[in-house]
């Protein structure tokens, strides 16, 4: 009796040992989500007008922001927040403060970066070039502004931090190119919003890697046409990566946009 009971507790002990030793490697190979950052100063702007029209393409190459799904809550991004584009579909709180233009209770509204603000050396920084490094600054689309202060106002100082994006549905690739050069703007984006580094694999290559091109495309010069492709997505803030098998078909075309099942969180 007693070997038996021996024998009974090294196997729960070792049945215990090997349950830790898998939810600790579990938990260390779970992807975290993007949590949001603390609040900062800042200021913002607004261009265009209430049909944000003029917020359509833009540096991130998403083309029409609306039929793309990001709305018309957009901002462009001074260059020391654009970080040459890796900031693209990243996403913040935006609250107005310490003015007589801002709405009662500071409501917030949250935007996706979608463009970018070039500097304007011509002006003082303090005096028109409201987006010269090294200030942050958000020259948001006029119906987003208007959702946090009067517009009269041309300026007003803000609180704003980086929130995780909620997006519907997976990641979504835009194809332009050729069969030899395949151009994608990747859109859709959650968690962080952002890419730092993409894959792509025919069904008759290995994963091979893209360059980053502008905004939020990258490139890859192969000969892909006549294959489904696959991407491997790495997010620029939190280095998560994704799998996103057979996103296009075999006879996929440049101009069109393919949708994964996958997203960042």
């Amino acid at each position: 009796m007693a070997s038996f009971l021996h024998s009974w507790c090294l196997s729960f002990l070792l049945m215990t040992w090997i349950a830790t030793i898998i939810g600790r490697s579990a938990g260390a190979y779970a992807p975290v989500g993007y949590r949001p950052s603390p609040w900062t100063l800042a200021h913002a702007t607004f261009y265009g007008d209430e049909s944000a029209s003029s917020t359509m393409g833009g540096a991130c190459g998403y083309g029409n922001i609306v039929t793309n799904g990001y709305g018309t809550d957009t901002a462009a991004l001074s260059s020391t927040l654009f970080k040459n584009g890796y900031a693209c579909g990243t996403c913040y709180q935006i609250k107005c403060v310490q003015s007589p233009w801002c709405f009662r209770a500071s409501p917030f509204t949250t935007v996706t970066a979608t463009n970018l603000c070039p500097p304007n050396w011509s002006q003082d920084s303090n005096n028109g070039g409201w987006c010269n490094p090294p200030r942050t600054h958000f020259d948001m689309a006029k119906p987003a502004f208007m959702k946090i202060a009067q517009w009269k106002a041309g300026i007003v100082p803000v609180m704003y931090r980086r929130v995780p994006c909620v997006r519907k549905g997976g990641l979504r690739f835009s194809f332009q190119g050729n069969g030899y050069w395949l151009l994608v703007y990747v859109m859709n984006v959650g968690g962080a919003g952002d890419v730092a580094g993409m894959w792509v694999k025919g069904s008759k290559t290995g994963w091979i890697s893209m360059s980053h091109n502008w905004g939020a495309s990258y490139q890859a010069f192969a000969t892909l046409a006549g294959q489904s492709l696959s991407f491997r997505v790495t997010s620029y803030t939190t280095k998560q990566t994704l799998l996103a098998y057979n996103v296009a078909p075999a006879d996929w075309n440049v101009g069109l946009t393919y949708q994964a099942n996958v997203n960042f969180r």
